[in-house]
């Protein structure tokens, strides 16, 4: 019961996380696997809820050390590539 409960979270929170920018995203998902090593590894709640702040500290840091000059592109044949924005 306990690993549908987490599937269903962990979906739920994708499904949260389509409508969001990029920051938005990378600090959900640093809370998502912040709190989530915290529980697997049998932590507490208060241990979890920091263990969240922080993988959500971490996203949001890594988001702003971004340079944020590559960009997706989509070939004519509907292939997929990064390269430097314009």
């Amino acid at each position: 019961m306990k690993i549908a409960l987490t599937i269903a979270a962990v979906a739920t929170a994708g499904m949260l996380a389509a409508g969001c920018t990029t920051t938005e995203q990378r600090a959900a998902g640093g809370a998502l696997l912040g709190g989530g090593i915290a529980a697997a590894t049998g932590g507490n709640a208060g241990t979890i809820a920091a263990s969240a702040a922080a993988g959500a500290g971490a996203g949001v840091l890594l988001d702003t050390l971004d340079d944020g000059r590559t960009c997706r592109y989509r070939r004519p044949d509907g292939s997929t590539y990064i390269a430097r924005c314009p």
